[in-house]
């Protein structure tokens, strides 16, 4: 199968099967942390796609189920639930000698699997960037839904949220609102939901994930709201239902990224961070952040060790490489990224290129344990640049 086409396939494969999810491969999934069984560890939330039903405490099952992989090779697999003593885990074993595991699974690569049938699976490995966003983006999931059941109808209600985005949708008047202005209301319904500012301080790698996942439900419920009609009442001619398909697409590519810098700049200001945003700073370069101030960057004789130039990305597993370049004299590049895992060697370009990686506190444990201490959490960032930046 063409590597192009291998998220089109898991596209179908979720939009005609019973239920699917995806998750981030771990360092513990490949094997990186040392493991000595080559498995998938499987979301609780996730565990509804390839078991009947929810196991308790206690309670051991393992069940042989088959699995059809991208390539159509087929491998008589097992699902297993341990609920003896302190382990309440889920987890997806048993492939073959023939198949060659270590080579097709890798740290931060994604992992999709369909059930066809109970016992009946189909499973893709995405492994560029090109790949897994156009599959998120297919339908309209953020890095932060890892684990999660696929809602292909997208039919969600949490809380009061919904009631919340159904008022707002009717302020917009058929207009689809910008970025900002989408990533600014999702965290204030957040924000009046949970009530719990606080973290935005006390705990903001919480509350970077919390906003992410809070801005995908509202993009769906608007996107929901202007287009569903017209997908049931049909189209008058093939070019309109393109159109209408490359609208969507197109622009939940081109939010996904926007939206993270706008929810960082938010904390980085709530934080008394001064900084510059999306300034040139060689060439026809624009990082996102500058810290303290694009002044300083330009500024010979400001410290150079003073100065903290932040790149966000939603993933980081092709694309980090770009930001070497948007700096100069700079002995380190800080890069923060909802990338659940990378492999060793990845990790090692990277620390040899200079760039120091900072990921949510709660994505640390996808890393291999053995490279957790040499990265960054957003916390422990803000630390470091009020630490050293003058303010």
């Amino acid at each position: 199968m063409n590597e192009n086409s291998v998220w089109v396939s898991a596209v179908e494969a979720v939009q005609t099967s019973q239920s699917s999810f995806f998750k981030f491969i771990t360092a513990n999934d490949s094997g990186e942390t040392g493991g000595h069984q080559a498995g998938f560890h499987i979301p609780k939330p996730a565990s509804p796609v390839l078991f009947r039903r929810e196991y308790q405490k206690g309670e051991f099952h393992e069940e042989d189920i088959q699995i059809e992989w991208q390539d159509g090779y087929i491998t008589q697999s097992s699902i297993k639930y341990y609920g003896q003593k302190t382990r309440d885990e889920y987890r997806l074993t048993r492939f073959g000698r023939e198949f060659d595991y270590h080579e097709r699974i890798c740290t931060g690569d994604v992992l999709v699997i369909s059930r066809i049938a109970h016992g009946n699976f189909k499973a893709f490995i995405l492994k560029t960037e090109d790949e897994i966003e156009s599959f998120l983006n297919a339908f309209g999931l953020s890095p932060v839904d890892s684990g999660s059941v696929i809602e292909v109808s997208q039919q969600l209600k949490i809380s009061n949220e919904e009631d919340e985005y159904a008022a707002f949708f009717k302020t917009l008047n058929g207009v689809f609102p910008s970025t900002e202005i989408m990533s600014k209301v999702s965290r204030e319904i957040e924000l009046k939901i949970k009530n719990h500012e606080s973290e935005i301080f006390t705990n903001p790698d919480k509350k970077i994930l919390d906003w992410t996942a809070s801005e995908y439900r509202l993009f769906r419920h608007i996107e929901k709201s202007l287009h569903l009609n017209q997908v049931i009442s049909g189209f008058s001619d093939l070019e309109d239902f393109v159109s209408l398909a490359n609208t969507i697409l197109n622009r939940r590519k081109s939010r996904a990224g926007k939206s993270l810098e706008h929810h960082l700049s938010f904390i980085f200001s709530k934080n008394l961070l001064t900084f510059s945003e999306q300034k040139i700073t060689e060439g026809n370069s624009k990082p996102d952040f500058v810290f303290p101030s694009i002044d300083a960057y330009h500024d010979s004789k400001y410290p150079r060790q003073n100065i903290f130039v932040l790149a966000a990305k939603t993933t980081c597993k092709d694309r980090w490489r770009q930001i070497l370049n948007e700096t100069k004299n700079l002995d380190k590049h800080y890069l923060f990224t909802l990338q659940q895992g990378i492999t060793t060697n990845q990790l090692d370009e990277m620390l040899d290129s200079g760039v120091q990686l900072v990921v949510p506190k709660q994505h640390l444990y996808t890393f291999s344990e053995a490279y957790r201490g040499k990265i960054l959490t957003l916390k422990s960032f803000i630390n470091e640049v009020k630490r050293i930046s003058p303010f």
